[in-house]
């Protein structure tokens, strides 16, 4: 199950997959089933959890699983020709603009600032030799 990048915030601003695994028989296919914020949310905070009532639909899914769009299954074979690879995207949903949280924002930033004065370092140095 593939969660939104919100759901443990503060702690971690990546999005999250939960693996289910059937004890004591070989895994053929991986099934993925993509979590949805209800509409109106835009992403969960300490303050606005997300609740386990917003996991009914995947509950009435599981027993009989079918492609849709916030479902999809990848086979054992693919997976191993992708070297293992977990993270595939939902093959339903077109490329989307990426959105980014105030964290991930923040730390670009932070990034951003660094590799400036690195750079404003170097080009220092070179002009005190010249």
């Amino acid at each position: 199950m593939r969660l939104p990048n919100s759901v443990f915030q503060p702690y971690a601003s990546v999005a999250t997959n939960l693996l289910f695994f059937t004890k004591g028989k070989p895994t053929k296919e991986i099934w993925y089933w993509e979590h949805q914020l209800m509409e109106g949310v835009k992403a969960y905070s300490k303050t606005k959890p997300i609740n386990k009532s917003e996991f009914k639909s995947l509950k009435a899914w599981w027993y009989q699983r079918e492609e849709n769009e916030q479902a999809w299954r990848v086979s054992f074979k693919d997976l191993e020709k992708n070297g293992f690879n977990l993270d595939v995207k939902n093959p339903h949903v077109s490329a989307q603009e990426r959105g980014y949280s105030s964290v991930e924002l923040l730390g670009m930033l932070h990034d951003s600032f660094r590799k400036s004065d690195e750079t404003l370092d170097k080009l220092k140095n070179v002009l005190k030799n010249v």
